[in-house]
């Protein structure tokens, strides 16, 4: 009897454990304030690539993490994906692009 109060303490113990290790959060989180900034860079680069007119603005996707803002989708040429990066590099608030656009 003492043996499977034993087990059970473990079992029990090694139950929270896990409970506790599975609710622990990311190390790579975003403040709100963090989460705002990134859709403004966000908004203000898709403004900026669809004020450009040579662009299909609806095949190409922006993402923006941590003010790294991530190019993808479909263009018609290399040369339309080096421009969407050109744009996207000079939006305020930009540090970093990552232009992981294909070429039809």
């Amino acid at each position: 009897m003492a043996k499977f109060q034993r087990l059970m303490k473990v079992l029990l113990c090694a139950g929270f454990l896990a409970t506790f290790a599975g609710c622990a959060s990311p190390e790579k989180r975003e403040t709100a304030g963090q989460y705002v900034d990134d859709s403004i860079v966000t908004t203000r680069v898709k403004a900026a690539i669809f004020d450009e007119m040579a662009l299909k603005t609806f095949q190409i996707n922006v993402k923006t993490y941590e003010s790294t803002v991530q190019l993808s989708g479909f263009v018609d040429t290399a040369e339309h994906a080096r421009m969407a990066g050109d744009i996207a590099r000079k939006v305020e608030g930009v540090k970093q692009v990552r232009n992981d656009l294909i070429v039809k």
